[in-house]
């Protein structure tokens, strides 16, 4: 891609296009593109990530994700990210093969910041949405092989005033969930606790304390989903997108939240 014997960029990168930094690498670099890499000729056993969790408070939405990932039986790695900021005003979570999820969620942020300097404006919460579903479908035969990966994705929509929800499919299917949702091994039984805890109008506070709940009722049913560990310390990834722009909520407060958490599980253990 470079001009070895001048030493210059080649024109490509020096000539105005057009705002999608995936395309440009799909012009100019194709082989960078997560999904158009030679799929394996078999199966391959990769780390995984599994559950997240999403829900919409009355002034923000909030994303949280376990901590483990697996590998077949064997846990690959206990205190894996899986929520990530992907602009100011949005986040988005990884379930699926974790590799191929990082790598698309960096790509994805690479994205949106491209945009915005060559477009002069942050693109819509919906046009972010269809971005990523863009992505997801590039990944197809990696997905046929076994390497699927399943984002979820949230923000905050500036012209609706709202935290709204997007989900996905293998084949970049795109779909707006409403108040809440989760992806992963451990999808049903977080959709599950979301369902029987969640009211509209919670404060913030309140939506962090249902998604930790449902992340430790996932954890309580699949083993592939991590419950905290107090021992080591190794809590959830919670953040909050509001009209503020995100946040990551620091671990001393998310600690506090899960000793509430397990504190009434004592009592009442089911929940």
């Amino acid at each position: 891609m470079t001009d070895r014997g001048s030493g210059r960029l080649p024109s490509a990168f020096t000539t105005p296009g057009i705002g999608s930094f995936a395309d440009f690498l799909d012009l100019h670099a194709p082989d960078l593109l997560p999904g158009r890499r030679t799929p394996p000729a078999h199966h391959v056993e990769a780390p995984h990530g599994t559950t997240i969790v999403a829900a919409t408070s009355a002034s923000s939405v909030i994303m949280a994700g376990d901590r483990r990932a697996t590998m077949g039986m064997t846990i690959a790695q206990r205190d894996i990210e899986k929520v990530f900021q992907a602009d100011e005003y949005s986040c988005v979570g990884i379930a699926g093969t974790a590799g191929i999820a990082i790598e698309m969620v960096r790509l994805f942020q690479v994205e949106l910041e491209h945009y915005e300097k060559l477009e002069g404006s942050t693109m819509s919460l919906e046009g972010k949405a269809n971005r990523l579903s863009a992505m997801i479908r590039g990944n197809l035969a990696m997905a046929m092989q076994g390497l699927a990966v399943v984002p979820l994705f949230a923000g905050w929509d500036l012209d609706g005033a709202i935290g709204r929800i997007f989900s996905y499919d293998v084949t970049g299917g795109r779909y707006e969930e409403f108040s809440y949702h989760s992806v992963g091994s451990g999808s049903l039984h977080a959709r599950g606790a979301l369902k029987k805890r969640y009211r509209e109008d919670m404060t913030t506070e309140e939506t962090v304390r249902i998604a930790v709940e449902s992340l430790y009722d996932a954890a309580d049913e699949d083993a592939a989903t991590g419950g905290p560990d107090l021992v080591r310390k190794i809590y959830p990834v919670v953040v909050e997108v509001s009209a503020d722009g995100f946040r990551r909520l620091p671990d001393t407060d998310v600690g506090a939240v899960v000793d509430e958490v397990v504190t009434a599980r004592y009592a009442n253990p089911g929940g």
